[in-house]
């Protein structure tokens, strides 16, 4: 019987035995992976942050390019001829055609002030109507103010009036904001589908169901305040 017990005691170490190699070897295992995953991690988090670093460097590049161009403020141009240099050289242009003796373009000169500081990837500028005829003429530019919106040197789509902004004065900068994202000259990053504008009882739905094709007609010369 000793004998017996003798070898199931024996037979108890090996198994127990066996099962501490076994279990050391699949802790090792398990240590070896763990700390290939936290090699891993680790190393993936460097090329993250290499990848974020390299990002903010070309942001920051790319600022500093706009500031050298004039964006970030909304400036007056002397003539037409800067016009043409201006839009070649930036691929986002909201140009302003004002008059001085018309009360409209000083409400737009508020609101374009406030954009340009915001959205230094486009360049803000004001150009003297009266001191324009052949740009005028050739933008078929009837109503001031109109907005030309330029992209990669081709002017897309204008601004005309307060007819797209709730047909009011009274508009925000937000409403402008939000006509200015729909021509895509600048990166707007509210919700297209929604225009921001103030009061939109108060104008019925007549500027929600806007037709593109009315905006340049001479329908809105009305806008203007002393034709």
């Amino acid at each position: 019987k000793m004998a017996a017990d003798t070898s199931v005691e024996i037979l108890q170490k090996v198994l127990e035995n066996e099962i501490l190699q076994t279990t050391k070897v699949v802790e090792e295992h398990l240590d070896a992976e763990l700390q290939k995953l936290d090699q891993m991690d680790e190393d993936e988090l460097e090329c993250l942050k290499q990848r974020r670093l390299e990002a903010l460097k070309k942001a920051q590049q790319q600022k500093q390019e706009w500031l050298s161009k004039g964006h970030g403020e909304y400036r007056e141009i002397p003539s037409e001829r800067d016009f043409f240099q201006e839009v070649k050289e930036s691929k986002n242009v909201v140009c302003h055609f004002y008059r001085d003796t018309t009360f409209r373009c000083q409400i737009m000169d508020k609101h374009l002030t406030v954009l340009a500081k915001k959205h230094i990837e486009t360049k803000f500028l004001k150009l003297n109507a009266e001191k324009s005829p052949f740009l005028c003429e050739r933008l078929r530019i009837k109503v001031i103010p109109t907005l030309a919106l330029v992209k990669d040197g081709k002017t897309q789509d204008y601004v005309v009036g307060f007819t797209d902004l709730g047909n009011t004065d009274d508009f925000t900068t937000e409403a402008l904001e939000w006509r200015l994202g729909c021509a895509d000259v600048i990166n707007y990053s509210g919700n297209l589908m929604d225009p921001p504008f103030q009061s939109q009882k108060k104008f019925g739905t007549s500027f929600t169901k806007l037709d593109k094709k009315t905006i340049r007609g001479k329908k809105y010369d009305s806008d203007s305040d002393d034709d």
